[in-house]
């Protein structure tokens, strides 16, 4: 078990180069001049002394590899630099964003959890039943009908028609209700119909007839066997949309103004505030690793037939 979780921590080290540098080279190839942006985020005239300036001063005169050196040294620190247009340190800006996208992630994959798992379940249950089909057409909706799109349908219903809940902010649990379940709705259409299925897979494996001659009760059978497994690659999902959720839900925070780092990561694009953009990828693909080695440690608790060594004995 520990031997597996080192290989996995190792295996981050050369992904995270690899991003780090992806981002150095597709920023330095952009048309956009760091010296160029942070002189017209501070609305600055850029004359040629104060660009020749700010680019000795960003390093932007030295080679790439040293560039790239000293810029993979300072994020090692935390140190991404100064925002260009609030001029304090990108690291205390995103800090104190941060919380407000891990509240609304949280709350989004927790309503998408306490949704998709019953109605999935009786979904596979009641196969083309009425609960069936109304997964189906619940899935239909989730997966077609664009988020931004969703979120203006729910303000203008339950804020603007029936002024039920915020139109946006944050500070109680009502203005979380909206962005969390449009949020929450493209996973519930997916985790629903994937649990269905795996459901009504594991339904034909051997071990669910031998547990059924045995004479084990039909209840403990689906939910201490069948679910436990069948929920495997809702666990895949859930890591892999926590880590998108985590760095920002950019489009759901845009409509509901809420103050969590994809918008401001938005809003820094449109700036072009580059240690901003830089910090959000190294975030991006921190979180993405993360997210994807605590979801196979946990896959591997939840299906016995998953080896410790990370293969399948099936």
């Amino acid at each position: 078990m520990m031997s597996y979780i080192m290989k996995r921590l190792f295996a981050i080290i050369p992904i995270f180069l690899f991003a780090t540098f992806l981002t150095f080279i597709l920023i330095r190839l952009s048309p956009v001049d760091p010296a160029e942006a942070y002189l017209a985020a501070a609305h600055i005239e850029p004359t040629d002394e104060l660009l020749e300036q700010k680019r000795r001063e960003f390093g932007l005169d030295q080679p790439l590899l040293v560039q790239y050196y000293q810029s993979l040294k300072k994020i090692c620190q935390l140190d991404f630099g100064i925002s260009y247009l609030s001029n304090k340190p990108v690291w205390q800006e995103v800090t104190y964003r941060m919380p407000a996208t891990l509240q609304l992630a949280l709350s989004s994959i927790f309503l998408a959890i306490f949704v998709s798992i019953p109605l999935g379940f009786l979904a596979a249950m009641k196969k083309n039943g009425l609960i069936d089909q109304f997964s189906r057409l619940l899935a239909f909706f989730g997966a077609s009908i664009p988020q931004f799109w969703l979120g203006y349908l729910l303000i203008l219903l339950f804020s603007v028609k029936l002024d039920l809940f915020p139109v946006e902010g944050t500070g109680t649990w009502m203005h979380l209700v909206l962005p969390s379940l449009t949020l929450a709705m493209p996973l519930i259409a997916i985790y629903t119909r994937l649990l269905r299925t795996s459901v009504l897979e594991n339904l034909k494996e051997p071990f669910v007839l031998y547990a059924r001659t045995r004479g084990i009760n039909e209840k403990t059978i689906l939910i201490k066997h069948v679910l436990k497994i069948a929920i495997s690659p809702m666990i895949t999902g859930l890591g892999m949309n926590l880590g998108k959720l985590l760095t920002g839900a950019m489009i759901v925070e845009v409509v509901f103004s809420w103050p969590g780092f994809g918008r401001y990561f938005v809003e820094s694009i449109f700036n072009r505030d580059i240690p901003v953009i830089q910090c959000y990828v190294f975030i991006a693909a921190f979180l993405f690793i993360l997210c994807n080695l605590i979801v196979d440690i946990v896959q591997m608790y939840m299906d016995p037939r998953i080896s410790w060594k990370g293969g399948m004995d099936r």
